[in-house]
């Protein structure tokens, strides 16, 4: 067995023949040195600090002892995997700062309790375990091989010698009977070592990385990413409807203008009056199309005006009768009230194209810091978002806002939407239609 758990070696037969005892004692003897380093560090650090901080400079010196333990624990996070190569190395519990820059990773790492969990840890390693490792190193190792050595010891010293302090060898085959019990012993040693080494490394993984602090940190990780990407996202959005709106539409707008003048310019009922005209249609319905086109991306109403006035005009715009509630509705964060349009606008498309409803109905509300939109129909019903409506989507971009979109459709109608997203109004109240 060339590698695995040492753990899972003790269990076998071939544990003594695989490399499991070996990573067992350079675990350990990982352990001692680190632990060393680590208080002779915090100890000079320390005294430092304490002397110079009547002239304010050991002061910072102290504070910084405070996240010493970070890169211990880092370290020690990738030192398990000597105990256990197969399993994937501890992820470090700390969060990425959402800003960059020295002064936001200091006040979250802070805030984090495995920051302070961390300092216990190099704390307890300092004073407590790498003495127990040397302790265990000494009795399951350091003894048999002064046994082992006994012979090349009596060798050097031509005399008589004390094997391991503990008995008088004055001849070689003492000294080699005293070699086998060296050896006889460490077999069985190796077991305990190999047994301590695990539960050591089962500390350090509980207090460094514990399961649901990997699982806290990895979810909110992606949470966060998640809503990097929607910002982003909405950025693009932004950015096309701009060029399209600043570039390409002004660019029509003047062909729109050159063909209408070259159309007066043309002689009446000639062919190139005929042609002019149709090219002059042709870019008046491009033209109109950009601007739907536009409007879908980031309608500008939305921007200028808010939810209100931007469902009042999806209202407007949809080709079957809609009656609208939004009384009182409040500007909202931008990526709030972007999500609500255009699941609004996806519920009203869906209407139109599959429910058969005569007439469809939106109320808003801003209730205790929530929004509240519900779309309803008295259509077919038997509506099922996954099949394709567009609504999926929508509903994992109002997750990342921590909302809900849900769809209650029995056969036979009604259908009705609704969606809830926490947030709290803006400072500014923009222009709501009544």
């Amino acid at each position: 067995m060339a590698s695995g758990s040492v753990w899972v070696g003790l269990r076998r037969r071939r544990y003594l023949g695989s490399s499991a005892p070996w990573r067992g004692i350079g675990y350990l003897l990982g352990g001692v040195l680190l632990g060393v380093l680590v208080l002779v560090a915090g100890l000079v650090a320390a005294v430092l600090g304490a002397a110079l901080a009547v002239v304010l400079v050991g002061l910072p010196l102290l504070a910084l002892l405070a996240f010493a333990g970070i890169p211990v624990a880092a370290l020690e996070r990738r030192r398990l995997g000597l105990i256990d190569p197969t399993t994937p190395a501890a992820p470090t519990p700390h969060r990425t700062p959402e800003v960059p820059g020295i002064s936001a990773w200091f006040k979250l790492r802070v805030k984090e309790q495995a920051t302070w969990r961390e300092l216990a840890y190099t704390a307890l390693l300092a004073l407590v375990l790498w003495p127990l490792d040397l302790l265990v190193l000494a009795c399951t190792v350091g003894a048999p091989a002064l046994l082992i050595g006994t012979p090349a010891q009596l060798a050097l010293d031509g005399g008589e010698i004390r094997a391991a302090k503990l008995w008088v060898v004055g001849d070689y085959p003492h000294a080699f009977a005293t070699a086998l019990l060296g050896l006889a012993l460490l077999v069985p040693l190796l077991y305990p070592l190999g047994a301590y080494a695990t539960a050591r490394a089962a500390l350090a993984r509980l207090l460094l990385a514990p399961r649901e602090a990997e699982l806290t940190t990895q979810l909110a990780e992606v949470t966060r990413s998640r809503a990097r990407l929607v910002d982003a996202f909405e950025a693009e959005r932004r950015r096309i409807e701009r060029d399209l709106h600043d570039g390409a539409q002004q660019r029509l707008v003047a062909l729109t203008m050159t063909l209408g003048l070259a159309r007066l310019d043309a002689a009446p009922d000639s062919p190139l009056a005929a042609q002019l005209a149709t090219a002059h249609d042709e870019a008046g319905n491009v033209l109109k199309e950009l601007r739907e086109l536009i409007r879908g991306i980031h309608p500008q109403v939305l921007a200028d005006y808010g939810l209100a006035a931007a469902i009042d005009d999806a209202a407007d715009r949809s080709p079957i009768p809609v009656d609208t509630d939004l009384d009182g509705l409040p500007r909202l964060p931008e990526s709030v009230e972007s999500a609500g349009y255009f699941t609004v606008r996806e519920a009203l498309t869906n209407i139109a194209r599959h429910s058969g409803a005569p007439r469809a109905h939106i109320r808003a509300r801003h209730e205790d810091e929530v929004l509240h939109i519900d779309v309803r129909d008295d259509g077919e019903g038997g509506a099922d978002p996954a099949r394709g409506s567009g609504l999926t989507g929508l509903a994992d971009r109002i997750a990342v806002l921590d909302g809900t979109l849900t769809v209650a459709s029995p056969p036979g109608g009604p259908t009705v939407l609704s969606v809830e997203i926490p947030c709290r109004a803006q400072q500014f109240q923009g222009l709501t239609t009544d």
